[in-house]
């Protein structure tokens, strides 16, 4: 076994958080990744890490050697991109994160036509709303909406994600179209819940008044789910109001089975991105599937155009 591999294992044995995680992760035997840590130290002369039943930690020695093993593997990805540059097709293995709703309405159409252009590289797609460890679980790239909490990742925008207040006509011919937000909160909301967050989980509203007041409304709810295109259909069958991307919605609104609300009132956009590791060069697998999410998917959102 070579330096180079024993760098890489040593990687991602730190970034995994232990050898199992690792060996999983790269579909190797646990003592196989064992052997290789321990053929590293050898070679170092010193103890990289610590190992206990529970946990693993880097020595003083490890971190140091850590940063610079990190800085030898991207040099080689460095010099692998150059010449993954030149060839016509990519190749590999790309595994991504994609929100559920929005990437099986929306990136489906345009996975086919992705891999149509990259016959030979190998994707694996997870459709979930949960925010996943992009390190621990082994994943090239996620797609997030809203505001990015975690510092250890990159990102990189893709598209604005707008918002709309909207409800079936049978819902507003039964209890009427608010005119304003006092109306508003004599009417029930359809809420987005966060998986296990139950019913403590369920968010405010916040709008901008056309006087350009901040309003924030809790409004009553009967009705919460953590999936945003079974709100809709509840909205569509007359259930209430709800505040939805308009990604989920739009092919409602056009069809006229949902109608916009309070269309003076505002809510503000977030964004929606791809993010990637730190501390890593960006693989051109990667790198040309956040480019090909840009041009596919960048500026204006196609979904919103001639909405309103």
């Amino acid at each position: 076994m070579g330096l180079f591999e024993e760098f890489e294992v040593f990687i991602r044995v730190v970034e995994a958080g232990g050898v199992g995680k690792a060996a999983e992760q790269m579909n190797l035997a646990k003592s196989v990744v064992s052997r290789r840590l321990a053929d590293l130290e050898v070679r170092a002369q010193t103890k990289l890490i610590q190992r206990t039943t529970r946990k693993s930690s880097l020595t003083e020695a490890g971190r140091d050697y850590y940063e610079r093993a990190l800085q030898v593997v991207e040099l080689v990805a460095q010099m692998q991109h150059q010449t993954q540059e030149a060839q016509a097709q990519l190749q590999g293995h790309l595994k991504l994160s994609l929100p559920l709703s929005f990437g099986l309405q929306y990136l489906t159409p345009l996975m086919d036509e992705f891999a149509k252009r990259h016959p030979q590289l190998s994707v694996q797609m997870d459709f979930s709303d949960r925010q996943v460890d992009l390190v621990e679980e082994g994943f090239d790239l996620a797609l997030r909406i809203g505001e990015l909490k975690d510092s250890t990742i990159q990102a990189r925008k893709i598209v604005p994600i707008h918002f709309v207040m909207c409800a079936s006509p049978g819902y507003l011919e039964r209890m009427g179209n608010p005119k304003n937000h006092e109306a508003l909160k004599e009417h029930v909301a359809l809420k987005y819940a966060q998986a296990g967050g139950g019913a403590s989980g369920l968010g405010a509203w916040h709008l901008t008044a056309p006087s350009g007041e901040a309003v924030v409304l809790n409004l009553a709810s009967k009705m919460q789910a953590n999936n945003g295109s079974f709100l809709s259909d509840m909205a569509v069958a007359g259930h209430g109001i709800l505040l939805s991307p308009t990604f989920i919605v739009a092919d409602a609104l056009r069809a006229g089975l949902l109608k916009p609300v309070l269309t003076d009132y505002k809510v503000a956009s977030v964004e929606a991105y791809a993010v990637y590791p730190q501390n890593r060069f960006l693989a051109a697998k990667t790198r040309v599937f956040i480019e090909f999410l840009v041009e596919q998917l960048g500026g204006n959102p196609y979904w919103d155009k001639d909405l309103f």
